[in-house]
């Protein structure tokens, strides 16, 4: 068995994301990192690998600029055997359709019997790619999926739903995104990330995999930026202070009256 994991480059929790006016896409400037939905599909990978089934290799596979060859360090260092890395100027702006597309050609290469993944991306958070994906793929796909029991080429999934849990057999290959409580990501050792550059990467233009031009980047995406603009500043708060208890409820209560809270 091959497994293959998506992987993304995003932008670190403490960068304040937002967008840039000029093309409509999110800048993409300062501190950057291994999405963190990711970790958890990495971890997923290794442990049917510990389980006992035959996986052949457990292979990041990323769609992003130079430099996105960081994440893939960072998900070689969490136990991947090696990595491919997409990158093409004519990806620059696809959107969600494209780059499901994009990533499925990538795929079609690999040939893998499992693809999983996080089930959203930290930046975006569209929670939809892996769907994309599976039907460019012609896969059968789940979201949410918070456990992985494999039997053969079965899969056993628990995943979460609005009502509660559904708990689904669905036969491989098959794409997964998983959701973060499936299970707790372990840390890379320093030995694992020393070694990560070392281990094989393989970058990948669209002439490479087979991608059409005209299905990629932004200007061939169906989806459109046109505008965009700031929620409203939020009103200040009221703060009641008095040293008289029931003058303070009576106020409190005359608020809650006045916005028909009672």
């Amino acid at each position: 068995m091959k497994i293959c994991v998506l992987v993304k480059e995003v932008p670190d929790a403490a960068v304040q994301k937002r967008i840039d006016p000029s093309t409509g896409r999110m800048d993409r400037g300062g501190e950057k990192n291994l999405n963190p939905y990711d970790t958890h599909a990495i971890e997923a990978a290794m442990q049917i690998k510990e389980g006992g089934a035959e996986v052949e290799e457990i292979v990041a596979v990323t769609m992003g600029p130079s430099s996105a060859v960081r994440a893939l360090h960072k998900a070689v260092s969490l136990g991947a055997d090696r990595s491919v890395h997409l990158s093409d100027d004519a990806l620059a702006g696809s959107d969600v359709a494209a780059t499901g597309y994009a990533l499925a050609q990538t795929l079609k290469r690999e040939n893998p019997d499992l693809v999983l993944l996080g089930q959203q991306s930290d930046d975006g958070e569209c929670y939809t790619i892996g769907a994309v994906v599976a039907e460019f793929l012609s896969m059968p796909s789940l979201t949410q999926v918070i456990k992985l029991d494999l039997e053969g080429n079965e899969l056993t999934c628990e995943r979460q739903a609005e009502y509660g849990y559904d708990t689904v057999k669905i036969q491989t290959p098959a794409v997964i995104s998983v959701g973060d409580a499936i299970n707790e990501p372990r840390y890379p050792s320093l030995k694992a990330i020393m070694g990560a550059k070392k281990k094989p990467l393989d970058s990948v233009a669209t002439g490479d995999v087979e991608i059409d031009a005209s299905k990629v980047g932004g200007d061939n995406s169906n989806a459109q930026w046109t505008s965009a603009k700031a929620p409203p500043s939020k009103a200040a708060g009221l703060i009641i202070e008095d040293e008289d208890t029931a003058e303070t409820v009576e106020k409190i209560v005359a608020w809650l009256d006045e916005r028909k809270l009672l």
